[in-house]
């Protein structure tokens, strides 16, 4: 697990490419609330917008997370507490102002960026599903 990258995995450089391309300037890897221990994977803090791109194992992803076949109480414990704190991450960024944009790593880039520059270019800037 200490050779999983944290950052700048290859799906979020490419919706980082496109995103920066297209004029976007954003931070990376960055607390919404200085405060909390928790980051964003791209942050776009006028916009009061966060980006979030989950790996399919680690967030267990519905469409193809595989449950491990050795030390599986373990895993299906670690992925179920990756997923409670997601939930209680957006929750708090939510309620601190911030809309919050999660997305798969098996989503296409494009659609990504399209999604996010649509929440960008919004003027009401309500939450979008991603």
């Amino acid at each position: 697990m200490s050779r999983t990258r944290r950052r700048d995995t290859t799906p979020e450089m490419a919706v980082r490419r496109l995103l920066h391309a297209a004029g976007y300037r954003y931070r990376v890897d960055h607390r919404p609330i200085p405060t909390l221990r928790r980051t964003g994977d791209i942050v776009f803090p006028r916009k009061k917008l966060v980006v979030l791109i989950d790996g399919c194992f680690w967030h267990g992803c519905p469409e193809h997370f595989v449950i491990p076949k050795t030390r599986t109480e373990w895993w299906l414990a670690k992925i179920g507490a990756n997923q409670r704190r997601d939930l209680e991450t957006e929750r708090l960024w939510t309620d601190a102002g911030w809309n919050v944009l999660r997305f798969w790593e098996h989503e296409d880039p494009q659609c990504v960026a399209a999604v996010v520059a649509q929440a960008l270019d919004s003027p009401t800037q309500k939450r979008v599903a991603g």
